[in-house]
């Protein structure tokens, strides 16, 4: 298994290991419990160096990202982040990404377990373009500091509020006379921060956050609580809620998706008609909840009226609600055509009774609205 550079640092820290993504990750250092909470009240820490760095430039830069995402990256402003799909011909989906515009190129986070399976994708893609594709995974750690109190501690490193970048934005700047890509950005619903920096100074970055941020109780985070956190926000996880069998539309990402990009792009046609409803939706993903303190973890089947209809995706205990919360995907084909009508809205499909069956034990549910915890970005 592939480690990060801060791997002793988590071994120090008496860290829970786990494999995530062919990495050897924390999964957590206290309980689940105590690390989500310190993010929603507080402030965590994570090593989320497992993500991937590639950086895209050249002439025709933008139009060749134009062929490989739905979303327009003319209208990509400088020093903006964009959540983005890297979509095939079928109209799904090889990974979803962050794409930064910088100064003279463009910056992609990339998902751990996808890193290689797209930069296939990005370099099968760009015959006929000048464009450079450079992975710096290898070159790069990240951290992300996550919770209400984050943007105190980015202060006492050396920036003060009024020169940190804003909400989804990045900025190169220094933080403690190290030099970083500063992100507003993250995957708890919190606001929050992303640190890219050199391999060779994040473990000083680590331990230097780790001790600024005492007086407001940080504690490191793992794997375990970053899913409760991204689930009760209703954020995707690649490979388990959205993956190259389901669209953006399928995938309730529809906002994301502009109706009058005139460029053309891999599965534009079937993303278009769905988001246009010229074509049916396949599938949809959905948002429930369940009453019972019993989780419905990937894989679950799910009824309507007695009748599969679908699979749960995601869930889990939420550690604030104090219930269990998920995605499922719910087909609207063969003898569940009928659903694509009555739960083609969101107002027609908020409410909606589903069961989920969870050891051999149908349990009552509910579809509701997203997200299940409100999201506290400052923008």
């Amino acid at each position: 298994m592939k480690q990060t550079t801060l791997h002793d640092e988590h071994i120090a820290l008496n860290a829970r290991m786990t494999e995530f993504g062919g990495w050897d990750m924390p999964v957590s250092y206290s309980s689940i419990i105590d690390e989500h909470k310190a993010v929603r009240t507080n402030v965590g820490i994570f090593d989320v160096s497992h993500m991937g760095q590639v950086f895209v430039s050249g002439k025709d830069a933008l139009k060749y990202l134009q062929k490989i995402v739905p979303q327009d990256v003319s209208k990509f402003t400088r020093n903006h982040a964009h959540y983005c799909q890297l979509t095939c011909p079928s109209g799904g989906m090889v990974d979803d990404l962050i794409t930064y515009r910088l100064e003279d190129k463009y910056l992609i986070i990339v998902n751990a377990s996808r890193i290689e399976a797209d930069l296939d994708w990005f370099n099968m893609n760009k015959n006929g373009f000048d464009v450079e594709i450079k992975d710096r995974s290898n070159d790069f750690s990240m951290i992300a500091l996550q919770g209400p109190c984050a943007h105190k501690i980015i202060e006492k490193s050396g920036l003060k509020e009024e020169e940190q970048p804003g909400f989804f934005t990045i900025k190169e700047t220094k933080l403690l006379n190290k030099d970083v890509y500063l992100c507003r950005t993250g995957y708890t619903g919190e606001d929050g921060f992303e640190i890219i920096t050199k391999n060779s100074d994040v473990k000083f970055l680590w331990n230097e956050l780790l001790k600024l941020g005492e007086e407001f109780s940080i504690l490191p985070v793992g794997l375990g609580a970053r899913d409760t956190l991204r689930l009760e926000a209703a954020l995707c996880l690649y490979g388990s809620d959205i993956n190259e069998d389901i669209t953006p539309l399928e995938a309730d990402l529809g906002w994301s998706i502009p109706k009058d990009k005139k460029e053309d792009y891999n599965g534009r046609e079937i993303i278009l008609n769905q988001k246009l409803k010229n074509t049916p939706l396949r599938q949809k993903l959905f948002a429930f909840e369940i009453n019972d303190r019993v989780i419905a973890r990937h894989g679950a089947k799910v009824f309507i009226e007695g009748r599969e209809c679908g699979v749960v995706t995601s869930g889990s205990i939420s550690p604030i609600l104090g219930k269990c919360i998920g995605f499922c995907l719910i087909s609207f084909t063969g003898e569940n055509a009928n659903l694509a009508t009555s739960l083609n809205t969101k107002e027609k499909s908020i409410g909606t009774d589903i069961q989920i069956m969870v050891r051999n034990k149908l349990y009552n549910a509910k579809i509701v609205k997203k997200p299940f915890v409100e999201k506290k970005y400052v923008k």
